[in-house]
């Protein structure tokens, strides 16, 4: 038998579990920073906005690869169980194991994730104030981007999109809707608003008001409050949550839209 370690040939490298990214000490506090809930077996996060789930064009790392600032000796790290807008701030869910994410994926598939959403939208209140909407969503390609649009349930492109709404408070420049995605389209919430009329504030994709109460809209008023799911280790749901950011608040407040969120201690 030939020996694979003598002189001439190169020893074969030990296969390598992941190809780990390299955080400054800045970035591994941050990311840290953004824990709202942590296991054995999943890690929960408050994602801010202007934070790239994955695949960013901008040229920093993306919350995937901060999730590095988590890898255990063996060179296992968490891994994302579903992704946020870039602009969207809020609850985002990671598993700690192979056979975790596994569990939730499947989860996720079977619909077992319960998701909540706040978003400021504009003019004024949904009519009527609460209800679902079920228009389909079909995806364009536009050169090298993407856009979500509102088509018949019988184009050929057709994928059937559900939304549970109701609103939370209302002005006549704006309302504070609370969002529960039935399913998880890309850009559903997004679209679903604008179809009826209120897209939400600070969407410039999809027609958002870009300044109301006399100021301008920092961003995307969208942010995952809440998110409940089956715990991988049997112990039933397990819900996380996260209080909106201050730009989201302070629209609010000078909105007067803020009452709901201080009632309810968020």
């Amino acid at each position: 038998m030939s020996n694979p370690n003598r002189p001439g040939r190169t020893p074969p490298r030990p296969r390598a579990i992941d190809n780990p990214i390299q955080l400054t000490d800045e970035e591994i506090a941050r990311a840290r920073a953004m824990v709202i809930h942590e296991d054995d077996l999943v890690v929960g996060l408050n994602k801010p906005a202007g934070l790239s789930s994955q695949g960013g064009r901008i040229k920093e790392h993306t919350l995937d690869e901060l999730l590095w600032a988590f890898a255990r000796a063996s060179g296992n790290r968490p891994r994302l169980i579903h992704r946020l807008d870039r602009d969207t701030s809020g609850v985002i869910l990671t598993a700690r194991t192979k056979p975790a994410a596994g569990f939730l994926g499947k989860a996720v598939m079977a619909r077992k994730l319960r998701k909540t959403y706040l978003a400021i939208v504009a003019p004024g209140a949904p009519e009527p104030r609460a209800g679902e909407i079920g228009v389909a969503l079909r995806r364009e390609e536009i050169g090298w981007d993407a856009f979500i649009r509102p088509c018949p349930e019988d184009h050929p492109d057709a994928q059937a999109a559900r939304t549970v709404y109701r609103t939370l408070a209302a002005g006549e420049e704006a309302a504070l809707v609370e969002l529960n995605p039935v399913t998880g389209r890309m850009h559903q919430l997004r679209v679903h608003l604008q179809s009826i009329g209120r897209p939400i504030a600070g969407d410039v994709r999809y027609g958002g008001a870009l300044s109301l109460g006399g100021q301008a809209v920092p961003r995307l008023m969208l942010h995952a409050r809440a998110l409940s799911f089956p715990h991988p280790d049997g112990s039933g749901m397990k819900t996380i949550e996260a209080p909106p950011p201050e730009d989201f608040q302070a629209l609010a407040r000078a909105l007067g839209l803020a009452e709901p969120l201080a009632r309810s201690g968020r």
